[in-house]
């Protein structure tokens, strides 16, 4: 469990630090553009699942583990653990930003460029998607998982490029609640929170439904192991 712990640490921090970090350092220097934060917030998850993948499942996000949670992929207790250790990285990440560079663009929190409710129905669907990637990627039994962080990452870019303008495309609450508490920009990370994990929630009740589908085809009566 340490390792597990120590990893999901180790992979929001860099999450955060490098994707927030891409915000702060465009707005300073802009040299990055809205697209190359976004490649950044892509190619810093694929990395990370690559490197903690095999170690903690690769996380890194609160609406993620609880995603695996409803999917019975993780026990109530390890996620109690991931996403304490995951929010408090995201904090830490932000403040080492802030100390490296002040409270430059929010550190990069999210907030909406509309309404809140926009935000909160484009994050929902943002984070529903790449809950349903990353089972696709990395959890179905048929998935090629040596491609898993190529997808995830990909689709974490993705998303980020077109999602990012309105929302900031979040689709992570750790991500949002570190540069939220950090700089004192609190006044939507409600949004942040409740609209990435109810996607992830989502995302996970379908995808079981369409597993178990899969796995007991109509007129076909699932068997015990002894029986196959």
């Amino acid at each position: 469990m340490k390792e597990k712990i120590i990893s999901e640490f180790l992979g929001t921090y860099f999450l955060v630090f490098a994707g927030t970090g891409a915000v702060v350092i465009d707005t300073m220097t802009n040299s990055l553009t809205h697209v190359g934060v976004a490649i950044t917030f892509g190619l810093v998850v694929m990395a990370l699942i690559y490197t903690f993948g095999h170690i903690s499942g690769a996380h890194f996000n609160p609406a993620v583990t609880i995603g695996f949670l409803i999917h019975k992929d993780i026990t109530k207790k390890e996620a109690v653990y991931y996403i304490f250790t995951q929010i408090i990285a995201g904090i830490a990440a932000s403040l080492t930003l802030f100390s490296l560079f002040g409270n430059v663009a929010s550190l990069g929190a999210t907030l909406p460029n509309g309404t809140w409710a926009q935000s909160f129905v484009l994050e929902f669907i943002l984070t529903f998607f790449l809950m349903f990637v990353i089972f696709g990627a990395a959890v179905h039994g048929k998935a090629a998982k040596s491609f898993a962080g190529i997808a995830i990452g990909a689709t974490v870019g993705l998303e980020a490029m077109f999602g990012g303008p309105i929302s900031g495309a979040s689709m992570n609450p750790a991500r949002s609640i570190g540069p939220a508490i950090v700089s004192g920009t609190l006044q939507h990370l409600w949004v942040y929170i409740i609209a990435t994990i109810l996607g992830a929630m989502c995302a996970a009740i379908i995808y079981k439904l369409l597993d178990d589908k899969e796995n007991s085809p109509i007129g076909e009566p699932v068997r015990a192991k002894s029986e196959a």
